[in-house]
């Protein structure tokens, strides 16, 4: 469980948590536990992923993966224990909240998000989806669940535990939808062009097993394109919001930014 949790990695959705609740004029330390419980969850779907049954994947932000250390069945049981114990940790976070309605909330759209209505559904078509040829309904469709749910209850959670009321959540909201798709974008063309020294994965792996990109679908171009336009499309979303979130405008320059930069 620490191999893979503490193991390295952008710490992306619980940053976002902390910079969404901060947006919202929240106090961070409020949103920290929750952010925890996020990147437990993140740490369980990524050892499954890795899984023979799964993507096979040999390297993990620089490191082997940790089937390849520990053998596949202490893997599965580490990736089950850390979303439970994400479970745990989220119960005791809105157990305390000094807004437990709110709280609980948040803790719903993170168990919608990992489950078969986001993450884990997104997961299952991706595999459908493998060897055949893919529209881009198809692929959206995919990395709206598998990669773009959990970001997006990241920022929704963040800014329910820090208070904002429904206008905000909206913005927050779209922002978060951008952000998540402008992110899978990122990720395919990185998996074509960037060397597995900046990723920490295994290059070229996406077409290899025939999987169902943006690239595929729309040719690098133009997949770099519509990352651009997310991007634009988030930052509009937070435009009214005050400098405490920058750093939500930081992120989804980051992100587009690392795969598309001129």
């Amino acid at each position: 469980m620490r191999y893979s949790l503490l193991g390295g990695g952008k710490r992306l959705r619980p940053i976002l948590l902390l910079a969404a609740c901060d947006a919202a004029g929240g106090a961070a330390e409020r949103a920290l536990p929750y952010g925890c419980a996020l990147e437990m969850i993140h740490a369980y779907s990524l050892i499954h992923d890795d899984l023979p049954a799964m993507d096979d994947d040999p390297l993990r932000h620089g490191q082997p993966t940790n089937h390849l250390v520990f053998g596949e069945g202490l893997a599965i049981l580490a990736g089950d224990a850390l979303l439970s114990e994400a479970s745990r940790v989220l119960a005791a976070s809105a157990e305390r909240d000094a807004q437990p309605r709110r709280a609980l909330r948040a803790v719903r759209e993170i168990a919608e998000a990992a489950g078969a209505r986001g993450m884990v559904g997104g997961q299952a078509a991706d595999i459908a989806a493998e060897g055949r040829a893919a529209d881009l309904a198809t692929v959206e469709f995919i990395h709206v669940r598998k990669t773009g749910a959990l970001i997006l209850a990241a920022v929704r959670a963040g800014g329910l535990i820090g208070g904002a009321r429904e206008p905000a959540l909206k913005r927050l909201t779209r922002y978060g939808e951008c952000l998540g798709l402008a992110f899978q974008i990122a990720d395919d063309i990185l998996d074509i062009e960037a060397p597995s020294s900046l990723t920490g994965k295994a290059a070229g792996r996406d077409d290899a097993r025939h999987k169902a990109t943006f690239p595929a679908v729309l040719g690098l171009p133009a997949a770099k394109q519509r990352a651009r336009q997310l991007r634009e499309q988030a930052l509009a979303a937070i435009a009214r919001f005050d400098a405490r979130a920058e750093p939500l405008r930081g992120i989804v320059g980051f992100v587009v930014d690392r795969a598309c930069a001129p």
